[in-house]
């Protein structure tokens, strides 16, 4: 067995053991903030906060005294304030500033609901905890199986962003997360990782992707990893280029497909139409600021938190309490370590890593489908929730709506977003629906909306009040990809937003004008 294969034999019963060793979460999440403070107590961030006093409470605690003294010093921070006030003058070269030394990558990142580009630090600490996650989760393929012994020598194709970064200035580079990482790969890893250094440094994406249609036939892929709209027309482009029936023809060993940044019930269907046979799916959340979960198990409940690898949780109620109608966070919220959380309920993430984010709102909503296993499902995002009259609509209900919908009408629907407008007096939602497939708007609306209803106890209460009407408007799939192009946003961890806030309204209306496209509204009486 090749280099990879003996490492992930060998590794797998360790890394088994080390799991069942950590079923007291809390205390594992105790000693990572430990030593994230410890690391960084001389930087001007850890000097400023008094990281030397929480360390010291840390000693004689038993319970959450040390968490509480954590609180008390340390504010919660968004990205405007963590920039303004600490991660710009890392980003300028200065050195210590929220962990120790220069910080040589800063990812770029816009999210899905802002204009503006966010520089987040990624240091070596957290090049590092990227690669040592990574590596659990191909291990954790040892543990389905129905997989082929001989999977780990096929080609694991990741499609992200572009491994020729931008230079800051002399040694210090920015650019997309999944292309810092690329960049950084292991060595032994290097001939097993498709599409390979060359094309990976590709930044347009239109090439990169011909070049990946034209090298498929070299390959012998075995695993696939990326974004899931991505990663379909990278298939669809090969099926049609040697006019293949489905993928198999060409990977005959493709046999597990990574996933991440969005949920992946909404393409299944589609998706499933270019395959031979079934696949084994992996949820996958990896973002700019960390590899913070994966499904480690068949059949799990959900991704499991990684606990032990540079990253602090806490976990805020997402409710009226703690957020405004718009989705920003109060002064002074309520937090809870992972050990007083809930089965079920929505919590925001805030993190603290070993790449100087410390207390910091990274945006997605959470809940826990296993609290013992620590296995949590992505529910959407703190802003990215329609909430115009109390309906409470999270990006969870509309992924649902719009499965369940597709899956009734016998449609693919591979884009779709949604706005909350002003309707005369009251409210309204504007659904906007990417498919190629013919489809009656009237019906669409009545599932969608059908289904809603019975999802979600306040949308039901609502539609019989304040929130009026619902208009669907249906759309060319291209549409969709033709915005993010126009936006620079092909390819990588981009994604279409869900939810179409302030000026992405505008924004997206505009471009529908530009194409000449004859947009008309449905409405539900």
């Amino acid at each position: 067995m090749a280099l990879l294969g003996n490492l992930l034999k060998g590794g797998l019963k360790l890394t088994v053991s080390i799991q069942r060793e950590k079923n007291n979460h809390a205390k594992v999440q105790r000693k990572t903030l430990s030593k994230l403070l410890a690391k960084a107590r001389y930087t001007q961030f850890g000097e400023k906060y008094n990281f030397e006093e929480i360390l010291n409470t840390a000693v004689f605690d038993e319970g959450n005294t040390f968490y509480e003294k954590y609180k008390q010093f340390v504010p919660v921070h968004n990205y405007e304030k963590i920039f303004r006030e600490w991660w710009h003058k890392a980003h300028e070269g200065e050195k210590n500033v929220c962990w120790p030394g220069r910080v040589k990558y800063f990812a770029l990142s816009s999210g899905t609901s802002e204009a503006a580009s966010k520089f987040i630090p990624v240091t070596k600490a957290m090049t590092k905890s990227f690669q040592r996650t990574s590596i659990r989760q191909i291990l954790s393929l040892g543990r389905y199986e129905e997989l082929p012994s001989d999977l780990y020598e096929k080609g694991f194709l990741m499609i992200g962003g572009s491994t020729d970064l931008s230079s800051i200035d002399e040694g210090r580079f920015q650019g997309d997360v999944s292309g810092i990482n690329a960049a950084n790969i292991p060595f032994w890893f290097e001939r097993y990782y498709k599409p390979g250094p060359e094309i990976a440094r590709e930044r347009d994406w239109s090439r990169k992707l011909e070049k990946i249609v034209e090298e498929a036939p070299n390959w012998d892929i075995g695993f696939m990893a990326g974004v899931p709209a991505w990663l379909q027309i990278i298939m669809e482009k090969i099926i049609e280029r040697y006019k293949l029936k489905n993928i198999h023809e060409i990977w005959p060993n493709l046999s597990v497909f990574g996933h991440g940044g969005v949920s992946f019930e909404p393409y299944r269907a589609g998706f499933e139409k270019l395959l031979g046979r079934p696949l084994i799916y992996i949820d996958t959340y990896l973002a700019s600021e960390g590899f913070i979960a994966f499904q480690n198990r068949p059949h799990a409940d959900g991704m499991r938190l990684v606990l032990d690898n540079g990253i602090f949780y806490e976990f805020v109620p997402f409710n009226d309490k703690n957020f405004t109608e718009d989705g920003e966070l109060v002064p002074n919220p309520q937090t809870l370590m992972i050990d007083e959380v809930e089965e079920g309920v929505d919590y925001a993430l805030l993190i603290s890593t070993c790449s100087g984010a410390w207390r910091y709102l990274i945006g997605d909503t959470i809940k826990f489908a296993n609290k013992q296993r620590a296995e949590i499902t992505i529910t959407g995002r703190t802003k990215h929730y329609l909430s115009l009259c109390g309906e409470h609509l999270s990006v969870e209900n509309m992924n649902k709506a719009v499965e369940l919908s597709a899956e009734e009408l016998g449609i693919t629907v591979k884009e779709f977003t949604v706005a909350g407008i002003r309707h005369d007096s009251l409210f309204a939602h504007q659904w906007y629906i990417g498919t190629d497939d013919e489809v009656d708007a009237d019906a669409l609306r009545d599932k969608i909306d059908g289904h809603l209803k019975v999802l979600n106890d306040d949308y039901i209460v609502e539609r019989r009040h304040a929130l009026k009407d619902v208009f669907v408007t249906v759309l060319p799939s291209a549409t969709f990809l033709g915005w993010l192009a126009k936006r620079g946003k092909m390819g990588g961890q981009n994604k279409f937003p869900r939810v179409l806030k302030k000026n992405l309204i505008d924004e997206w209306e505009a471009y529908l004008q530009e194409q000449g496209l004859q947009v008309e509204t449905v409405n539900l009486k």
